[in-house]
């Protein structure tokens, strides 16, 4: 069974920095896109970062910069570091990948891990 667990949430204040990881079973991140998207209270999940199986990268203008993805094929993990952290990122950030393809979709999620930034 595939499982996607995300860890690293917590509460920090403004400009503060947290690093999220996210830990496969049943699969191979190595072979699929990755990425993290969040939702906020009352809000749509959003896309965040994405992470292709050679390692290239696409952020979504709101955090680049102060986001990083990450991933290490060893451990099986991803992760995201987030520096100088704004109120406006506090929301639930989930852990996604989908198969390699540019038509393909995310068909694997984790629960999810609450980042809450407070100013």
């Amino acid at each position: 069974q595939v499982q996607l667990v995300e860890s690293g949430g917590g509460s920090v204040q403004a400009g503060g920095s947290l690093r999220l990881s996210c830990i496969a079973s049943g699969l191979t991140f190595s072979s699929k896109t990755v990425g993290w998207f969040r939702q906020a209270p009352g809000r749509e999940r959003a896309f965040v970062v994405s992470m292709w199986s050679d390692g290239s990268t696409y952020y979504t203008d709101s955090v680049k910069g102060r986001f990083t993805i990450s991933r290490d094929n060893d451990k099986n993990t991803v992760y995201l570091q987030m520096n100088s952290l704004k109120p406006e990122d506090t929301a639930r950030y989930y852990c996604a990948a989908r198969n390699p393809g540019i038509a393909s979709r995310w068909d694997y999620w984790g629960q999810g891990a609450q980042v809450t930034v407070s100013s």
